[in-house]
């Protein structure tokens, strides 16, 4: 046997189960689970740095720095690290849980055919098509929703034969993807930014979230379809005349009755259970992936080869963005310890800053962080832990998650280090710089604006 297929057999088995401990962690009582996760993570964490390119592992290097600081400085060494990989190993079983309904829906001809209907819909809706489709989309496939769709849009954009009218219509609806997706992640359940912030604050409850976080979500698509109304590109006359998309609006129906079942499920559990919503997650999605295989293959054994494929093939595929999510949750975990002594050093105590600030920074740090390579992960982790908790503060915990989680959502768009604007960068054939700070520039800046009188009118109500 080949010693990468060795590797991936390996990755794949750590990955599964470093899953199936952290959801045996959040549903059990027992103490065992978060015992053995930190030495796996440890060995997965190995596993995948010597699998990687020297840009990834080096955050694994960055890692072990740290650890070696916070041991040489902070008798509960220990403890802390520990909560690293607890954090790290989370984050992994989020991606994985995850990752099962994306390979679901990669062998789905209906979800294809109805990406491709949202591609072709005609100028006049085709942003509001996009940005609404964009979300159920974003909501089932996390990041496959913008590969998906970006290919869809770029293929159908590449059909007009006037460069200028090309051009033009590959950007706005790339930036209808891309702002679909972002705009579901201050309140989606399934979304990194709701898993990790909720963790993180004490007192958050999804439950108490969804809905502020439905209002940043509706100003964050509302205000990138004015913006694209307002500032729609002069194209010179006569227009093309345009082709009617394939099939109808029944397309998204099957799309719809998944979302009804997934949130209908966690619903209902989160009000029946004591379960963490992100533990709900990570059981109730890989249930429905595989009853969704099952329905395309129609056999145990198909669906048994498929589940090993899935293992031991796509996810080993992941193994550069498996390790940079791990080693963001650990470094911002065993960072923050490190970092809160420098700041007192420096006289910056958050407790004495007023709320209003304290609130607003977060839509206004974490995109500046973004541009400065921190992934939201990391600058999340490493921040919250600074912030007075909220009844210092004098605020509902959602008031804290909605102010992050709006920043969190501005990063998604401008730093050209997110998976988001890397995408769009790729299919639109520019940098994701370019897609960060020139395509998003007017809407970045109005947004940071509208989240910031959001963020606390909501901390008033």
């Amino acid at each position: 046997m080949q010693p990468t297929r060795i590797l991936s057999r390996l990755t794949g088995g750590l990955l599964v189960s470093v899953t199936v401990l952290a959801v045996a962690r959040e549903w059990s009582a027992a103490p065992w689970p978060g015992q053995v996760l930190p030495p796996l993570v440890a060995a997965l964490t190995l596993v995948l740095a010597v699998q990687v390119r020297a840009a990834r592992y080096a955050f694994a290097l960055v890692a072990l720095a740290l650890t070696g600081a916070l041991v040489a400085v902070e008798p509960d060494w220990l403890a802390i690290t520990v909560k690293g990989a607890q954090t790290a190993g989370f984050i992994i079983a989020f991606f994985t849980a995850l990752a099962t309904l994306r390979s679901a829906a990669a062998s789905s001809p209906s979800i294809t055919a109805a990406g491709r209907f949202l591609a072709q819909q005609p100028p006049g809706r085709r942003y509001l098509a996009l940005t609404l489709g964009g979300q159920m989309f974003s909501l089932l496939l996390n990041y496959g929703a913008i590969a998906l769709l970006g290919q869809l849009a770029t293929a159908s954009a590449n059909e007009e034969p006037d460069p200028e009218i090309r051009r033009h219509r590959s950007r706005r609806m790339l930036l209808a993807i891309q702002r679909a997706f972002t705009s579901t992640l201050p309140w989606s359940p399934l979304s990194f930014a709701i898993a990790i912030t909720t963790a993180l604050i004490p007192g958050a409850r999804w439950s108490e979230v969804v809905v502020p976080g439905l209002v940043t979500s509706v100003l964050m698509a509302g205000t990138g379809w004015a913006l694209d109304t307002i500032f729609k590109p002069r194209l010179p006359l006569p227009r093309p005349a345009w082709k009617a998309p394939e099939g109808s609006w029944a397309l998204l129906l099957p799309l719809l009755l998944l979302l009804a079942i997934l949130v209908s499920s966690l619903v209902a559990l989160h009000e029946v259970t004591e379960v963490r919503v992100v533990g709900l997650v990570m059981l109730i999605v890989p249930v429905i992936a595989t009853a969704w295989v099952l329905v395309q293959v129609r056999s145990l054994t198909a669906l048994g080869r498929r589940m090993r494929d899935y293992a031991v093939g796509e996810l080993p595929e992941y193994r550069g963005e498996i390790l940079l999510l791990m080693m963001a949750g650990y470094i911002g975990t065993v960072g923050a310890p490190l970092l809160t002594p420098v700041l007192a050093g420096l006289g910056l105590d958050l407790a004495a800053w007023p709320v209003w600030l304290v609130l607003v920074s977060f839509v206004w740090i974490i995109p500046l962080a973004g541009q400065l390579g921190m992934n939201p992960i990391l600058a999340v982790t490493l921040l919250s832990p600074l912030v007075p908790a909220p009844e210092v503060l004098g605020v509902a915990p959602a008031a804290v998650v909605i102010a992050i989680t709006a920043g969190w959502a501005l990063s998604g768009v401008t730093s050209p280090f997110t998976a988001t604007t890397l995408l769009i960068g790729s299919f639109g054939g520019v940098s994701a710089t370019h897609v960060g700070l020139v395509w998003n520039r007017g809407y970045a800046a109005a947004l940071a604006v509208i989240l910031s009188l959001w963020v606390l009118f909501f901390a008033q109500l």
